[in-house]
């Protein structure tokens, strides 16, 4: 049993211009059939996507605070020259230099319009057949653990487990990488995963597997709703979805 990551959730104040700048940030398009907007690849709406990670952005009242985000993405470059066109893209976007206190890096963190923050990356060998989105990071004090977990979760393969760091895989898309990070989680994020059973699989079961697994029931006022909210180990939030 495993579930499917299907998109990468953001909350907003004005989810349609987010999702705009999103679309246009990844080259994809923008879709609102309803009060989100859902962000995937040209050509059509299609949902769950059999390969990329789309981005479904939720409009809320409130604001970002200036707490950072512990879960963020991560852009794929092919270049040098594409690492530097695409950052003066998605600045001319709306985007704006952030600094999350990562020094002098070979990649380029920024923000979105409304705060969210996700890294430029220099080109990296292993993202070469990601797509746009290379990776899915969450920041967590215990890598290990945490692969332990989203492993059983999702059934991605782990490439790569040590004490700072560990990444996760499908056999294609993105990577979801837990990156060792100083401090602890102390507000909602704005950024979170949702997941999706896959075809003939029981939301129930699959909801009491991942408790089982170490995963609790999170209450957000979302009252009489088709999915359920969780969190993680380490108190990271994020959803299963009913199947369509």
């Amino acid at each position: 049993m495993a579930l499917r990551p299907v998109h990468v959730n953001i909350k907003a104040l004005d989810a349609s211009a987010v999702g705009r700048f999103w679309a246009e940030a990844l080259g994809w398009s923008a879709y609102s059939a309803g009060v989100t907007t859902y962000v995937g690849p040209p050509g059509g709406l299609v949902w769950p996507d059999p390969v990329a990670l789309g981005i479904d952005v939720v409009p809320v009242p409130e604001p970002k605070t200036a707490t950072k985000n512990r879960t963020h993405l991560d852009l794929a470059t092919t270049s040098a020259a594409h690492q530097t066109e695409l950052v003066a893209r998605l600045k001319d976007l709306g985007a704006t230099p952030a600094d999350v206190g990562q020094g002098d890096v070979p990649w380029t963190v920024l923000a979105d319009p409304e705060g969210n923050e996700f890294c430029v990356l220099e080109p990296r060998e292993i993202y070469r057949d990601t797509g746009p989105i290379a990776a899915v990071v969450v920041d967590c004090a215990d890598p290990r653990a945490m692969a332990r977990f989203w492993g059983e979760a999702t059934g991605w393969t782990p490439r790569e487990v040590t004490d700072d760091h560990a990444a996760l895989r499908s056999a294609m898309g993105p990577y979801l990488e837990l990156l060792r990070t100083p401090g602890v989680k102390t507000a909602p994020d704005r950024v979170h995963l949702d997941l999706l059973p896959y075809p003939g699989d029981d939301k129930a079961a699959e909801v009491a597997r991942l408790r089982s697994l170490g995963a609790t029931d999170l209450d957000l006022g979302q009252g009489d709703v088709p999915w359920t909210c969780l969190t993680d180990p380490e108190g990271h939030e994020f959803c299963v979805l009913a199947p369509a």
